[in-house]
């Protein structure tokens, strides 16, 4: 975190949206991992069978392999959503101005502020309340991507 943090400063980035959202659109090792291993999964034979049918390297990419890892691509976009709407370490080193705090953090002030305050009893219901709407998003994401986690089940028993 330290040197990603003198990096950040250097560029001028510091109390920006920036540090977040910049390193969330490289590769992450485990993403990386986990879509190698399901595109060794899928049968060279397709591949072959259309470089003779006289599709090029891009036609097959965008024709036959991605269409059938939507699974994997659903799940890798779920997981990155999921580390960056939860991410709590981040906001917290890189944005010093409240305006710019996600939602996380936003929960621990209230929850500090209630706690400064000596009213815990009221605050509860209140951050109850809020961590509920904060999660909303997450279960709206699982639902919509939940047939093609389906789809990514019944394939991995077929065999090429």
């Amino acid at each position: 975190m330290v040197p990603l943090f003198i990096i950040f400063k250097n560029l001028g980035w510091l109390n920006s949206y920036l540090p977040l959202v910049v390193p969330a659109l490289f590769g992450h090792p485990y993403f990386i991992f986990l879509l190698r291993q399901f595109f060794l999964s899928i049968p060279e034979e397709l591949s072959e069978a259309a470089r003779i049918e006289g599709a090029s390297e891009w036609g097959i990419l965008w024709r036959i392999i991605l269409p059938l890892s939507k699974p994997a691509i659903a799940v890798v976009v779920l997981f990155r959503f999921l580390w960056t709407w939860n991410d709590f370490l981040g906001p917290l080193i890189y944005l010093k101005d409240e305006a710019l705090y996600p939602l996380a953090l936003m929960i621990y002030r209230l929850q500090q502020t209630a706690n400064s305050m000596g009213n815990t009893a009221l605050a509860y219901p209140h951050l109850m309340a809020v961590s509920t709407i904060v999660a909303l998003p997450v279960i709206l994401a699982f639902i919509l991507a939940q047939r093609t986690f389906i789809e990514g089940i019944s394939m991995t028993g077929l065999k090429g």
